[in-house]
């Protein structure tokens, strides 16, 4: 049996500081450019959309980077490592939620002319929904950027002695000095940037790794006697960790809660200068993400073609998988200084571009739902301060929550679970607004409290009553070929080192709500959230009085019944609940935005087939009718709200 004896792991030295710096260092350039380049643009507008003039290529990278954080880069690799590449999969989810984000929600938000994804809640059901919706996005999202801060810097600094709350806070003041400077057009440009540096990490890893291992058919063969690549389960039980159907199902729910109706996103499409610029960067960010997921996936089996015969985490070495790709990193480039610093680079990349999406979106979302609403009359450049106040306020908070994490322990993998939990609920929320005209605003409060209580019961009992070994199928780690040089080859002492001294001989007594209820698959806790909300909304709308079609601006919705009702113009009118549909209609957006929503009955002619419309009434501005899209004007917000 040949042995594989652990190199020793070399810590950070010059060279990798100066690679890791130079990365920060052109963030904050990026940051000054864009302060230097707009400094004569004062209205918010300007500072938090971009002045919705931004074009589709540098979105699209923003887009991916945003949402692929540290997280992504270190938690993928490892959990091909230890589960196999049924990862891989979520090029499905991924396909249906940007189709679903780029045909269904985006076009609402578009035309609709908002800035806040929630002032689309005002407009559709009331004002009360509007801030209920906000306050939680605003909590959920500080807690959530926190933990993206603290952890990847915790998993980077226990593997490669990089100095943790140095980090930690070049991260928030960085994010911070660039958001506060440049604004939008600053974290999308820089966004774009750190994209590139994360493929190009990315590829340094496999591209070395490879070589280190034998050549891709080394890899390939080494990984399927592994069992690595045995990815496709079709079993239908909803307590299996990942099968075919919790990824592409739950999966979809889970990506769509995040991407589909998220602040971040939303803000960023409606930046664009088109509907069609707003389309095309999500479905280029579609090519981005499976980018980084064929990168991350690869990077698992090359870790595993390396480690096969000696796990590190089994064996002691680290102590946590997500240290995983740190170790694999620092031990394969040990004779190799400044790639180690390359990857780091390619892991705060991710951290850095979430944090300057969170903080972006984060102001925007206190601004225009909460400050507006309270002073009346801002000038433009009182406006374009307050942002940039904000933006400062949530650096901090953000910052702050990344110390706070530190003392949270175990309860880290909670904080990360949250977001999935509370995406779920907004994704209900948005549908019921978007996708059923008969839903009123006590409805969709109703179903939004009942969809965030289902989604934490299953979520939170999840991770007190952790589903059992035969539910996440983790493969073998095997540690019979590691050497290690100060301990005896005594096999006995070294199995009584790294294993328990005492095994249970009999599993813990569990409830019948623990092995049903609280382990499904973490992937449906978004789809618990979900459809429970949809539901719960449908219900109480019904048994509080539907909404009435008549009060609802007919671009507000998309109700999915012209898809499934084609054959029958009257199962048409039903399902539109009275509203208005048949051609485009006026809608000016500064007419309504943050006035009285109780909007004026559009004329309605009879005729045979339902209800028809002036034929001569002209198209919503910006509406080009050879395109059939919508173009920003640019024109500034009225600030007297």
């Amino acid at each position: 049996m040949s042995q594989f004896e652990i190199p020793p792991i070399n810590t950070f030295i010059s060279w990798d500081y100066v690679v890791f710096a130079a990365l920060f260092f052109i963030s904050a350039g990026i940051g000054i450019f864009f302060a230097i380049k707009e400094r004569n643009k004062t209205t918010s507008a300007d500072f938090l959309v971009g002045g919705k003039q931004l074009t589709c290529g540098p979105v699209a990278l923003s887009l991916t980077a945003s949402f692929m954080s540290a997280v992504t880069v270190l938690g993928a690799p490892s959990e091909v490592y230890r589960f196999g590449a049924s990862f891989s999969l979520f090029f499905i989810a991924y396909t249906f939620v940007v189709i679903l984000t780029a045909e269904l929600f985006v076009p609402v938000f578009y035309k609709s002319g908002i800035t806040s994804t929630y002032e689309y809640l005002e407009l559709r059901f009331s004002r009360v929904v509007r801030y209920a919706a906000t306050i939680m996005y605003i909590i959920q999202t500080i807690l959530y950027t926190g933990v993206v801060v603290y952890a990847p810097a915790l998993a980077l600094n226990q593997v490669t002695g990089f100095n943790l709350w140095g980090s930690v806070f070049a991260t928030g003041i960085v994010c911070t000095f660039y958001c506060t400077l440049g604004g939008l057009k600053a974290v999308v440009w820089t966004d774009a940037f750190q994209m590139v540096v994360m493929v190009i990490g990315f590829l340094s890893v496999l591209i070395e790794g490879t070589i280190q291992n034998g050549g891709p058919t080394k890899i390939w063969e080494t990984a399927m006697n592994g069992s690595r690549l045995d990815i496709l389960d079709f079993s239908p039980d909803p307590l299996q960790r990942h099968t075919f159907w919790t990824i592409a199902v739950g999966g979809t729910f889970t990506w769509l809660g995040i991407y589909g109706v998220n602040q971040s996103t939303v803000q960023r499409c409606i930046s664009c200068k088109t509907e069609k610029h707003a389309k095309l960067a999500l479905y280029l960010n579609l090519v981005g993400l499976w980018i980084i997921l064929v990168c991350a996936v690869f990077s698992g089996l090359v870790m595993y073609a390396h480690f096969q015969g000696c796990d590190p985490w089994t064996a002691g070495f680290i102590s946590a998988p997500d240290q995983m790709m740190p170790y694999f990193v620092m031990t394969i480039f040990s004779s190799l200084p400044g790639l180690p610093g390359l990857f780091v680079a390619c892991a705060f990349s991710g951290t850095l571009s979430t944090v300057a999406a969170s903080i972006n979106a984060l102001a925007t979302v206190t601004y225009e739902d909460i400050v507006k609403n309270i002073f009346k009359n801002i000038s433009d450049k009182k406006s374009t301060w307050i942002s940039k106040g904000l933006c400062v306020v949530f650096g901090v908070l953000c910052t702050v929550m990344a110390v706070v994490a530190s003392f949270m322990g175990g309860v880290v993998q909670a904080a990360l679970s949250i977001h999935g939990m509370c995406g779920g609920p907004m994704l209900g929320l948005f549908t019921l607004g978007i996708l059923f005209p008969c839903t009123n605003w006590k409805g969709a409060l109703g179903g939004l409290l009942t969809g965030f209580v289902m989604s934490f019961w299953v979520g939170i009992g999840g991770f007190i009553y952790p589903a059992p070994p035969s539910k996440t199928f983790p493969l073998e780690l095997r540690t019979d070929e590691c050497i290690l040089a100060n301990v005896t080859s005594n096999t006995t002492e070294l199995l009584s080192t790294y294993l328990p001294t005492t095994l249970p001989t009999t599993a813990p007594s569990r409830s019948l709500l623990a092995d049903n209820w609280y382990s499904i698959s973490y992937l449906y806790y978004s789809a618990v959230g979900c459809l429970s909300c949809i539901i719960a909304g449908l219900l109480i709308s019904f048994i509080t009085g539907r909404e009435h079609g008549r009060n609802i601006k007919p671009l507000l919705i998309r109700p999915i019944c012209n898809l499934f009702c084609f054959w029958s113009d009257k199962y048409k009118e039903m399902c539109w609940c009275g509203v208005p549909h048949d051609t485009e209609e006026d809608f000016d957006s500064k007419d309504i935005l943050h006035k009285d929503i109780n909007m004026t009955p559009v004329t309605e002619v009879p005729t045979e087939n339902g209800y028809d419309r002036d034929s001569t009434r002209k198209p919503p501005p910006g509406y080009n009718e050879a395109e059939k899209s919508y173009t920003n004007v640019n024109v500034e917000k009225v600030s007297q709200m």
